[in-house]
């Protein structure tokens, strides 16, 4: 009886592909959902660097650079206009109250003061007039006075004698009445004349005041123009040193001209430009240091000015105790700004790292050292040296902190 040969080549090869066919659903399993499909980048781990993640007291505080400045500077304005004639003193220099720094001219100003002069004189000329005729006016009415007084006596004779004769008879009653009226006429004559005299003494004395009140005005013109015309020196208002000077020889200078400072060098104060970033934290009083010759001297914050120009803002410090020597206005120090009390804090090293993340992430370095991953992280505050780590690390991890901007979106660096 037959029997059926199996061909074994064949079910040789049917296991070969099934065994084939279940490594690569195996391959393809564990790409899907074990391999590691991060994006990576390798880099020389001697061109990064590399830093320890801390649990240390934080030192809250920012350093910026200071300019030494006088604590008191006085500006100098031009009182008058002018030409620019003479510079007697140059910028830099120490000046003494009441020196000369430089003089102005102004014809306009001279032709002012001959005006007035001249009216001056026209106005005194016309007082003394006026005082002499009304002199002569006053002379006159008392000369008609004396003479009417004079008649009175006379009249008041014949008066008295018409009147005897009348009353015995001996005249005619129109030549009593006649003498009775003239006499009686010239005394409230007399008595007008007194009354003229008075009022036109009241009257000249009224015109003398206020042509005397006029000069004086006149006089006080002049004395201002004279003023105006000093004012074309300018002087120095305070010793101190002048600190800038902007004229020049023929130059046209208006009233109110910023000509230049006077720096009051008996005391100083260091100002500084700070980032908008720290508006909120300062404010006046904060404490600050500044090192000069390995010597720490402190300051305080005394004035914080509200304007932000070009994103930064001025703050003055005034030094709180012993000041450095020989210091001199326009020096630079960094200067230290304490903005509060030391903390313990976990803490990483500044880094250009922060400039690509914002410090929302980090490279962490695995123990091992071969590689680093990206680590969502929450950063606080910040000085001069160390970032505050509020969540993400560990003290004693170790991450990538020089700059992220070679190593694109890459999950993982393989360090090599």
């Amino acid at each position: 009886m037959d029997r059926i040969i199996e061909n074994k080549s064949k079910k040789r090869r049917q296991i070969i592909w099934i065994s084939v066919s279940a490594v690569i659903v195996i391959l393809v399993v564990y790409q899907l959902f074990f391999s590691d499909h991060s994006s990576r980048l390798n880099v020389e781990k001697d061109k990064i660097t590399i830093a320890e993640v801390i649990d240390n007291e934080f030192l809250d505080y920012m350093t910026e650079t200071g300019t030494v400045e006088p604590l008191r500077t006085v500006f100098l304005d031009a009182v008058e206009g002018g030409r620019v004639e003479q510079i007697l003193i140059e910028e830099g220099s120490n000046v003494k109250q009441g020196d000369i720094i430089l003089t102005l001219s102004n014809p306009d100003l001279n032709l002012r003061i001959l005006t007035s002069q001249a009216d001056l004189a026209e106005q005194e000329n016309r007082l003394r007039d006026t005082k002499i005729t009304m002199e002569q006016q006053r002379i006159e009415i008392r000369r008609q006075i004396v003479q009417y007084e004079f008649d009175l006596i006379k009249l008041k004779r014949i008066y008295e004698s018409n009147k005897t004769l009348f009353d015995q008879g001996l005249i005619a009653e129109q030549e009593y009445l006649q003498s009775k009226e003239n006499y009686q006429l010239t005394q409230q004559t007399i008595g007008l004349f007194r009354e003229k005299s008075v009022q036109d003494s009241l009257f000249r004395a009224t015109q003398v005041k206020s042509l005397e009140n006029a000069l004086d005005r006149m006089q006080d013109n002049i004395q201002l123009v004279k003023e105006k015309l000093e004012n074309l020196s300018v002087k120095a208002p305070v010793s101190g040193q002048l600190g800038s000077l902007e004229a020049e020889i023929g130059q046209n200078i208006v009233s109110g001209y910023r000509l230049g400072q006077i720096h009051i060098l008996d005391n100083f104060k260091v100002t500084a430009n700070i980032d908008e970033h720290w508006i909120d934290r300062i404010r006046t009083g904060l404490p600050a240091t500044l090192e000069r010759n390995d010597q720490k001297f402190n300051l305080t914050i005394i004035k914080v000015y509200p304007e932000v120009r070009n994103g930064r803002f001025q703050v003055d410090l005034d030094f709180s105790g012993v000041k450095p020597d020989n210091i001199r206005t326009g020096q630079t120090y960094r200067v230290n700004i304490e903005l509060g009390q030391p903390v313990k804090a976990i803490q990483v090293l500044k880094g250009g790292f922060f400039e690509s993340t914002g410090g929302q992430w980090i490279y962490v370095v695995d123990p091992s050292g071969t590689f680093a991953t990206k680590r969502t992280i929450k950063t606080g505050r910040m000085n001069p040296r160390y970032y505050e780590i509020l969540e993400g690390l560990q003290p004693g991890e170790k991450v990538v902190v020089s700059p992220y901007t070679s190593f694109g979106n890459n999950d993982k660096l393989i360090l090599k």
